[in-house]
Order: C-alpha cells, then sequence, then structure tokens
C-alpha cells in the first residue's frame, strides 16, 4: 500500500511539473514518471487482490507471518499483469472513443494487442483460482468476463469505441465480482489454518459503524454518481490536435465514415 501511494504521488508530480520547462529531456523524465506511477498502482492491486483470495499466512492471532516475497508469488504476480492489461486496454479504448486521426488508431492498436494478451493472461488466472475455490457463481462471472472482453476487441476492430469501452468496464466489473465469489465469506483467508481466516463476521465493523457507513453510503454514492455523470458528459466530444493551440499536427483529416 505504501508503494501504491507513493506511485500515485509521483505520477501526479508528473502531471503538474511536465511542462514547466521546455526542454525535451526534462519532459521524457516525467513521461517515465507518468508511466511507472501508474503501472505501479495498476500492478499491486492485482497482487493484493489476487493474495487476498488465495490467502496468506495468518497465525492465531489474525497476524500476518510472511514477508514482501510471500505476497510477490508466481499466481500473485499473475493477477498483477492481468489487471495492468485490463486496465490498459480499457484506457486504450477511452482515449480512441475521446479522440480522432492518428491518435485515435494508435490507440485502438494498442487496445487490440494488449486485450489479446490480457484474455490469455485472464483466463489462465481464473483457472487457476477457479480450480482452488471455484463455485457455480465464479465460474458463470467467469464466462461472462471473458464474454465481455472478447466482444469489446470484436467492437474495437470495427471501430466500435463506445461499445468496445463498455465490454471492457463489464470485465473489469465481473472480474472483480468473481475474486469476491471466490474469497466470500472470508474477508482474507489464512494458508495455516482455515480457523484463523478473518471472515465477514470476525472482521467486521460494530453494528453502529456499519450503520453510519451505510447512511453515508447512500447519501454520498448518488451525488458522487452525478458529478462523475456530468463531467462526462461536458467532454463528450472527440478531440484532436487541431483543438490545441499551437500544437504540431501531422494529420488534419477527420475519420473517414468506414473508421467512425
Amino acid at each position: 500500500m505504501l508503494l501504491i501511494l507513493v506511485a500515485l504521488i509521483v505520477r501526479n508530480l508528473g502531471f503538474d511539473y511536465r511542462g514547466k520547462r521546455d526542454d525535451a529531456t526534462w519532459r521524457a523524465r516525467w513521461d517515465a514518471a507518468i508511466i511507472v506511477g501508474s503501472a505501479v498502482p495498476a500492478l499491486l492491486w492485482g497482487v493484493a487482490l489476487t493474495n487476498v483470495v488465495r490467502g496468506l499466512p495468518i497465525d492465531a492471532s489474525k497476524e500476518f507471518t510472511g514477508n514482501l516475497f510471500t505476497l510477490l508469488n508466481p499466481v500473485s504476480l499473475l493477477g498483477g499483469l492481468v489487471t495492468v492489461g485490463l486496465f490498459l486496454t480499457h484506457g486504450a479504448l477511452f482515449v480512441a472513443l475521446k479522440t480522432t486521426g492518428p491518435i485515435r488508431e494508435d490507440a485502438r492498436g494498442v487496445a487490440t494487442r494488449t486485450g489479446v494478451v490480457t484474455a490469455v493472461l485472464a483466463v489462465a488466472l481464473l483457472a487457476i483460482l477457479g480450480a482452488a475455490d471455484g463455485n457455480i457463481g465464479s465460474w458463470v462471472t467467469t464466462v461472462v468476463a471473458a464474454g465481455a472482453l472478447v466482444a469489446a476487441l470484436a467492437a474495437n476492430l470495427r471501430g466500435r469505441e463506445g461499445w468496445a469501452f463498455v465490454g471492457t468496464f463489464v470485465t473489469i466489473a465481473m472480474a472483480v465480482t468473481t475474486y469476491f465469489l471466490l474469497l466470500f465469506p472470508n474477508v482474507m483467508p489464512s494458508t495455516l489454518d482455515a480457523a484463523w481466516s478473518l471472515t465477514t463476521v470476525n472482521a467486521s465493523s460494530t453494528p453502529y459503524t456499519l450503520k453510519i457507513m451505510t447512511w453515508v453510503a447512500v447519501l454520498f454514492t448518488p451525488i458522487v454518481l452525478l458529478y462523475q455523470s456530468w463531467t462526462y458528459w461536458i467532454f463528450r466530444k472527440r478531440i484532436g490536435t487541431q483543438h490545441i493551440p499551437g500544437a504540431t499536427r501531422h494529420d488534419h483529416a477527420e475519420p473517414s465514415p468506414a473508421t467512425r
């Protein structure tokens, strides 16, 4: 979690400081900071969630007894690569959905390449996890996630970035749902003894705390959804380099009807 926090701080610094100097080396270094600061959280979230589903060495006192290398095992790293691939594909489709010209075409190409690799890795990961802890619900959501990703890639090849973006959104949502179905009713299984696992019963907050959290969610979740929806609506149009004052453009042409 500390590494995720540091990476996000470095990422935000990159956005802020990249344009402070008109120097190619300066910009390249901050570009690298943005890339690393974006990739590390995506990788480590997948590592963390996969470790939680597979279980961790937790003793009778509910204490973690492993170390950093316990967490960076092959299966959890595979989970991290899957989340990186999913987020990269999803992000590339969003770029393609919001741009015109060469940027749009390049983003579609990135989405196709990363999406195919991610699909292979995701099938391997979910098969490993499902073989150990799978149930009917988790297998159903796994199939839906796989089908949505395939449909997204097909839509992207036809130039339908909107449907492709919806497809990868469904894939991510179903992948997370699969993880929770594999995990329930545990919160963090113990690999040392099942009786030492953290569950929804022994790890829950007090009833009063849960009641407060529920009302906070009921009140503020709609507000968050409203302003996010408003933001997406305001920035709904496609843009290109022709909309950026002083930008160097190689192609001002609008996309043809065949690729629109």
